[in-house]
């Protein structure tokens, strides 16, 4: 099995008016990670992916804060750079050059530098490297290593800060190499039943349990037993404060199951049957859906339902309704209490695991292709009619397609969607979604 890379994730810390959200901006381009065409999934940009040289990572703002107080701004760059030490590869400390040492960055520095996670400070508003450079060294003041100099509005200095994040991304992801086992994130909304799930795994069958010390993050990943085959569980249930504001809770979970999904092949989203599916809900399912991993639906606390012939019928199409854009996803009724169909979900594991990594020949996809444009014919606009010429898998987790055409303009959504159903209706794939990359072929190379 190939080694497994898992994007490192880099994490902003800063006062306000440092500039973060320019950095942020310069960093992920346009490309901001919230899909537009993803129904459902509207929120701040909490994350955006990054790709520099060949390197990729998944940048993360911890979060604004209020200019009110002095007070204030110290105690939620604390927040901040607890969110940031609980689930980043590698911390970004952003300063500005203008506004000089301040004694909130020193107190966060000393934070961060007791975190012993790699920590880049970096000196934003340099607009002129030789008029500022000794301001730039105050800034060693803080003991957190050397500053780099950047100017986010004018993209100055932003290759070097990227070398030296990057420079630590080997180090972190060493560790998580070389695991066949099947890893699962157990994400939803607080207080939904994800530790009781996995507390109910491990008591009820008397597995071989043992907490992974030194991974990077602090959610425990538990490894569990189940009919000799292992999995490792990475739960985001996390740190919980009574007097953290509900906005800051949020972002604060979204923050964590981005990290634990990205850290997982096979994603299971915990709803709860009493409260059915929410809006919070269709965010956490978004982050699974745009990073293409297998989803399983876990409905639990079915037992504490009343129900009727039809209720499971009436659940799940409220539940496919509101996460229209994962068809593909496995849906379960469970009960973490009574250990309702817990069985049943390493079974649906494995299926989605087995799918998300499967192959198919290039020889089946054509015949499947051939004969879906002759049940169906490609579209045509002003007298061309659009040709599909070939089609292949390129790659597994999640089976990603590239489809030869003659117009990438005539290749509507709707018709590839057309031939994923026609792919699908043939091997399923069950709980993966699918990815299809249209590239265009003039008539002469054919």
């Amino acid at each position: 099995m190939a080694k497994r890379k898992t994007k490192p994730i880099v994490a902003v810390v800063g006062r306000p008016n440092v500039g973060k959200s320019t950095l942020f901006n310069a960093l992920a381009g346009e490309n901001i990670s919230i899909v537009k065409d993803t129904p459902g999934i509207t929120r701040d940009r909490i994350y955006a992916d990054v790709t520099w040289l060949d390197m990729a990572f998944t940048l993360i703002d911890t979060g604004g804060i209020e200019p009110d107080s002095n007070d204030i701004i110290l105690s939620q760059m604390r927040q901040q750079a607890e969110i940031a030490m609980a689930t980043a590869d590698v911390i970004i400390f952003l300063v500005d050059v203008k506004q000089g040492l301040v004694d909130a960055d020193a107190k966060v520095a000393d934070m961060l530098r007791r975190s012993h996670k790699p920590v880049v400070l970096v000196v934003n508003k340099v607009d002129s490297f030789e008029k500022y450079m000794a301001d730039v060294y105050e800034f060693y003041n803080l003991g957190i290593g050397d500053p780099h100099p950047i100017s986010a509005v004018n993209r100055l200095g932003i290759g070097d800060m990227l070398e030296e994040v990057t420079s630590y991304f080997d180090k972190t992801d060493a560790q998580e190499e070389e695991d066949e086992r099947t890893r699962v994130a157990i994400v939803g909304k607080p207080n939904v039943g994800k530790s009781s799930i996995i507390n109910k795994l491990l008591g009820e069958n008397r597995l071989i349990v043992s907490d992974i010390a030194g991974t990077t993050r602090d959610a425990v990943d538990t490894e569990i037993t189940y009919n000799g085959k292992e999995y490792v569980f990475i739960d985001t249930a996390g740190l919980r404060r009574k007097n953290k504001i509900k906005e800051e809770l949020e972002r604060y979970m979204i923050v964590r199951t981005v990290s634990a999904v990205e850290r997982a092949e096979v994603v299971v989203l915990v709803i709860d049957a009493a409260e059915g599916v929410t809006e919070q809900d269709a965010k956490i399912a978004g982050i699974a859906h745009e990073r293409g991993k297998a989803v399983i639906i876990a409905v639990n606390k079915w037992d504490a339902v009343e129900k009727d012939d039809k209720t499971i019928y009436r659940f799940t199409e409220k539940v496919r309704n509101t996460l229209s854009y994962m068809p593909y996803a496995e849906m379960l009724f469970i009960s973490a209490k009574t250990g309702q169909r817990l069985p049943k979900l390493f079974e649906t594991i494995d299926m989605v695991s087995e799918n998300h990594a499967m192959r198919v020949s290039t020889g089946v996809l054509n015949e499947i292709m051939s004969e879906a444009v002759a049940m169906q014919q490609p579209p045509s606009d002003k007298g061309k009619r659009l040709r599909l010429y070939y089609i292949t898998q390129v790659s597994v987790k999640p089976p990603t397609f590239v489809i030869f055409v003659n117009d990438k303009e005539l290749m509507h959504f709707s018709y590839t969607r057309y031939i994923e159903n026609q792919i699908r209706e043939t091997f399923g794939f069950k709980g993966t979604p699918l990815k299809f990359i249209i590239r265009e072929r003039k008539e002469k190379e054919q």
